[in-house]
Protein backbone atom coordinates (compact mmCIF):
# COMPACT_ATOMS: atom_id res chain seq x y z
CA UNK A 1 0.00 0.00 0.00
CA UNK A 2 2.74 2.13 0.80
CA UNK A 3 4.51 1.71 -2.68
CA UNK A 4 1.00 3.07 -4.23
CA UNK A 5 1.08 6.07 -2.15
CA UNK A 6 4.97 6.78 -3.04
CA UNK A 7 3.66 6.11 -6.50
CA UNK A 8 0.98 8.43 -6.68
CA UNK A 9 2.97 11.17 -4.61
CA UNK A 10 5.39 10.74 -7.69
CA UNK A 11 3.11 11.17 -10.09
CA UNK A 12 1.86 14.49 -8.81
CA UNK A 13 5.29 15.24 -8.31
CA UNK A 14 6.09 14.92 -12.30
CA UNK A 15 2.43 16.49 -12.95
CA UNK A 16 3.48 19.48 -11.10
CA UNK A 17 6.75 20.01 -12.20
CA UNK A 18 5.41 19.70 -16.07
CA UNK A 19 2.60 22.55 -15.31
CA UNK A 20 5.54 24.60 -13.84
CA UNK A 21 7.91 23.97 -16.92
CA UNK A 22 4.71 24.77 -19.25
CA UNK A 23 3.82 28.19 -17.30
CA UNK A 24 7.62 29.02 -18.33
CA UNK A 25 6.81 29.08 -22.12
CA UNK A 26 4.86 31.56 -23.99
CA UNK A 27 1.72 30.45 -26.32
CA UNK A 28 1.70 30.47 -29.85
CA UNK A 29 -1.34 32.99 -29.47
CA UNK A 30 0.84 34.85 -26.61
CA UNK A 31 3.48 35.09 -29.59
CA UNK A 32 1.37 36.16 -31.86
CA UNK A 33 -0.37 38.60 -29.80
CA UNK A 34 2.84 40.02 -28.83
CA UNK A 35 3.69 40.80 -32.59
CA UNK A 36 0.56 42.37 -33.48
CA UNK A 37 1.23 44.87 -29.89
CA UNK A 38 4.99 45.18 -31.33
CA UNK A 39 3.26 46.26 -34.95
CA UNK A 40 0.80 48.58 -33.04
CA UNK A 41 3.86 49.98 -31.03
CA UNK A 42 6.14 50.90 -34.39
CA UNK A 43 3.20 52.57 -36.20
CA UNK A 44 2.55 54.81 -33.08
CA UNK A 45 5.71 55.75 -31.72
CA UNK A 46 8.22 54.77 -34.80
CA UNK A 47 10.65 52.24 -35.55
CA UNK A 48 13.72 53.90 -33.66
CA UNK A 49 11.57 54.30 -30.39
CA UNK A 50 10.12 51.01 -30.97
CA UNK A 51 13.28 49.20 -31.55
CA UNK A 52 14.67 50.29 -27.92
CA UNK A 53 11.30 49.37 -26.56
CA UNK A 54 11.96 45.49 -27.71
CA UNK A 55 15.54 45.51 -26.70
CA UNK A 56 14.78 47.08 -23.09
CA UNK A 57 14.59 43.20 -21.22
CA UNK A 58 12.61 45.71 -18.47
CA UNK A 59 9.85 46.06 -20.64
CA UNK A 60 7.27 43.48 -20.05
CA UNK A 61 4.81 44.25 -23.19
CA UNK A 62 7.38 43.30 -25.06
CA UNK A 63 9.27 40.48 -23.14
CA UNK A 64 7.22 37.99 -21.12
CA UNK A 65 9.01 34.41 -19.75
CA UNK A 66 10.79 33.05 -23.15
CA UNK A 67 8.98 35.46 -25.40
CA UNK A 68 10.93 38.41 -27.15
CA UNK A 69 10.35 40.57 -30.36
CA UNK A 70 13.29 40.61 -32.93
CA UNK A 71 12.75 42.68 -36.26
CA UNK A 72 14.61 42.13 -39.40
CA UNK A 73 14.56 43.78 -42.72
CA UNK A 74 14.11 41.93 -45.90
CA UNK A 75 17.75 41.45 -46.66
CA UNK A 76 18.28 39.78 -43.46
CA UNK A 77 19.39 42.29 -41.36
CA UNK A 78 18.69 42.54 -37.57
CA UNK A 79 17.31 45.78 -36.83
CA UNK A 80 16.44 44.91 -33.44
CA UNK A 81 16.33 42.11 -30.80
CA UNK A 82 14.62 41.87 -27.46
CA UNK A 83 17.06 38.87 -26.22
CA UNK A 84 20.61 39.26 -28.28
CA UNK A 85 21.98 42.64 -28.70
CA UNK A 86 24.69 41.31 -30.32
CA UNK A 87 22.91 40.12 -33.13
CA UNK A 88 21.61 44.19 -34.04
CA UNK A 89 23.05 45.81 -37.46
CA UNK A 90 24.41 42.18 -38.50
CA UNK A 91 23.00 40.84 -42.08
CA UNK A 92 22.03 37.04 -41.28
CA UNK A 93 20.42 35.39 -43.99
CA UNK A 94 22.62 32.62 -44.27
CA UNK A 95 22.32 31.82 -40.60
CA UNK A 96 21.70 28.06 -39.98
CA UNK A 97 19.99 26.07 -36.92
CA UNK A 98 21.43 22.91 -36.34
CA UNK A 99 20.11 21.20 -38.58
CA UNK A 100 21.18 23.49 -41.45
CA UNK A 101 18.42 25.18 -41.79
CA UNK A 102 18.24 28.61 -43.19
CA UNK A 103 16.74 30.86 -39.98
CA UNK A 104 16.08 34.17 -41.37
CA UNK A 105 15.89 32.63 -45.28
CA UNK A 106 12.36 31.55 -43.58
CA UNK A 107 11.32 33.99 -42.72
CA UNK A 108 12.09 36.77 -45.44
CA UNK A 109 10.52 33.63 -47.93
CA UNK A 110 7.47 33.72 -44.94
CA UNK A 111 6.60 37.55 -45.05
CA UNK A 112 7.31 37.38 -48.55
CA UNK A 113 4.95 35.25 -49.87
CA UNK A 114 2.01 35.40 -47.18
CA UNK A 115 2.46 38.29 -45.41
CA UNK A 116 2.64 36.55 -42.32
CA UNK A 117 2.95 33.01 -40.86
CA UNK A 118 4.79 30.56 -38.59
CA UNK A 119 8.75 28.97 -39.78
CA UNK A 120 9.97 26.62 -37.31
CA UNK A 121 13.33 25.99 -36.78
CA UNK A 122 16.14 25.12 -33.64
CA UNK A 123 17.14 28.06 -31.30
CA UNK A 124 18.61 28.57 -27.47
CA UNK A 125 15.91 29.14 -25.03
CA UNK A 126 16.61 31.92 -23.10
CA UNK A 127 14.71 30.28 -20.18
CA UNK A 128 16.33 26.61 -19.96
CA UNK A 129 19.87 27.53 -22.35
CA UNK A 130 18.98 24.58 -24.54
CA UNK A 131 18.55 24.32 -28.16
CA UNK A 132 15.22 23.51 -28.69
CA UNK A 133 12.52 23.18 -31.51
CA UNK A 134 10.80 26.73 -32.34
CA UNK A 135 8.36 27.69 -34.01
CA UNK A 136 8.31 31.66 -34.80
CA UNK A 137 5.41 34.12 -35.86
CA UNK A 138 6.27 36.68 -38.41
CA UNK A 139 4.64 39.56 -39.72
CA UNK A 140 6.27 41.41 -42.54
CA UNK A 141 5.54 45.56 -41.46
CA UNK A 142 6.59 48.16 -44.63
CA UNK A 143 10.55 46.09 -45.06
CA UNK A 144 10.90 44.79 -42.45
CA UNK A 145 9.87 41.39 -40.59
CA UNK A 146 8.51 41.42 -37.19
CA UNK A 147 8.22 38.09 -35.08
CA UNK A 148 8.19 35.96 -31.84
CA UNK A 149 8.84 32.76 -31.29
CA UNK A 150 7.33 30.11 -28.62
CA UNK A 151 9.30 26.87 -28.30
CA UNK A 152 7.94 23.57 -28.10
Amino acid sequence: MKFMQWIGAAALGVAFCANAVAAERGTADEAMAMVKKAVAHMKSVGNEKAFSDFADTGNASFHDRDLYIFVYDMNGNNVSHGNNPKMVGKNLIDMRDADGKFIIKGFVDTASAKGKGWVDYKWPNPVTKAVEQKSSYVEKVDNLIVGAGVYK
